[in-house]
């Protein structure tokens, strides 16, 4: 204590010496309210002075050669005659324009598969037209006569003349004029999920091998077109209950064995209504739906009045597949073996000559195989010799027991 304290009269305290403390002109709030607003203000000022109606973003813009627009005058930055126009931003003045209109004659009309790039500079707004080298046309003609609309989009039925989609969308007739021989079916599943594989089966694989699609992928009804195409049947892969749901989910609209026979029918519908031109049904896993009579028939008898084909994966040996096609007149086949339960060249390269046994014994067999680049590398190796022993590598149609005539 003090001395002067002590001896500061009773009820008197001595004066405290004032302490400075050194204060900031202005608070920290104002501070960064201030900065807020000069970065706002020189935003403000950048995009009154700078002609960017792009913001400064790098783009590029792909003419796709699809959808033709109609008969009209040329619009400025229209890349092709033959595909739609990309919106580009606010036309910038004639007297700014770093880049002339290219001439028609650099796009010609009269292609219609001509494409071009567009490259958009953000900074300078500069057009630079990169020309592509046309291609074929990827798209395969779909039959309307083969759709019905349902509520959630158009799904596979049979036409009022008769037709089938598992006949008009086959490819088998194509392979009539072939030797005759030990036919082999093989179906590559898990597709449209992964755009880089699926790509890279539609360009490795030859034309017979069979393409099963789930429903989930993105723009997949774009990958199933090219892949019919390039000469494939296709599947729709239908996700059914495993017996270890929902630990192990194949993912939305699963068939249960737990929804009523409606709900399962509308599940059924809306994974149709997912893209067009398959030929027929495939289970993706579905353990305990295939092996569940009650929930199994009424989708295969929907499968068969629709006109589609029904193809086991062979996963479950407890599966009622085959005995309820055989009752609906429905079109029927199974894999007798999965070609790539060993994700190694060794394992798939001796699969493939247990299938090409198989064939020799039954005179036909059937293999699946997941959507690997592995699987796909060593099935077409497999497919360049098996022509040269005596194989007829076939798609899924070619080997699927017929019906019942009626």
């Amino acid at each position: 204590m003090a001395d002067d304290e002590l001896s500061a009269p009773l009820g008197k305290s001595a004066k405290k010496a004032k302490q400075r403390r050194f204060r900031l002109p202005i608070r920290i709030p104002h501070a960064i309210a201030g900065m807020l607003g000069l970065f706002v203000l020189a935003c403000a000022v950048w995009a009154m002075m700078v002609d960017d109606p792009l913001g400064g973003e790098p783009t590029a813009v792909v003419a796709t050669g699809f959808d033709p627009p109609k008969s009209g005058p040329v619009l400025p930055n229209v890349m092709s005659a033959q595909g739609p126009r990309s919106y580009d931003g606010p036309a910038a003045p004639a007297s700014k324009q770093t880049v002339p209109a290219q001439p028609a004659a650099a796009v010609p009309a009269t292609n219609p598969n001509a494409k071009t790039v567009t490259i958009i500079d953000g900074s300078t707004g500069k057009r630079e037209e990169v020309p592509i080298p046309a291609g074929r046309d990827v798209r395969a003609p779909l039959e309307q006569r083969l759709l019905e609309t349902s509520r959630h989009g158009a799904i596979p039925r049979i036409a009022p003349d008769g037709a089938r989609p598992a006949e008009i969308y086959a490819r088998a007739a194509a392979l009539q004029s072939k030797k005759e021989g030990p036919r082999v079916a093989i179906v590559i599943g898990g597709l449209g999920v992964s755009a880089n594989v699926t790509r890279q089966a539609t360009e490795k694989l030859p034309g017979p091998v069979t393409f099963a699609f789930t429903p989930y992928g993105a723009d997949v009804d774009a990958m199933v077109a090219s892949a019919r195409a390039a000469g494939h049947e296709v599947l729709l892969q239908a996700p059914m209950e495993p017996f270890d749901y929902p630990d192990n989910d194949p993912g939305p609209q699963t068939l249960l064995t737990t929804l009523s026979l409606d709900q399962n029918a509308d599940r059924l519908h809306w994974l149709m209504s997912r893209f067009q031109g398959y030929v027929g049904i495939a289970n993706y896993m579905g353990a305990r739906f295939t092996s569940t009579e009650a929930a199994l028939a009424p989708v295969l008898k929907e499968t068969s009045r629709r006109g589609l084909i029904y193809v086991d994966d062979g996963s479950s040996p407890r599966s009622l597949a085959g005995q309820i096609a055989g009752a609906n007149n429905l079109p029927f086949a199974r894999s007798e073996i999965q070609l790539d339960a060993v994700t190694t060249s060794a394992h798939i390269d001796r699969a493939l000559s247990r299938l090409e046994a198989l064939a020799r014994e039954h005179g036909s067999a059937v293999g699946m195989a997941s959507a690997l680049p592995a699987s796909i590398e060593r099935i077409a190796q497999w497919a360049k010799a098996a022509e040269g022993r005596g194989i007829v590598l076939v798609p899924i149609t070619a080997v699927a027991i017929k019906p019942k005539s009626s």
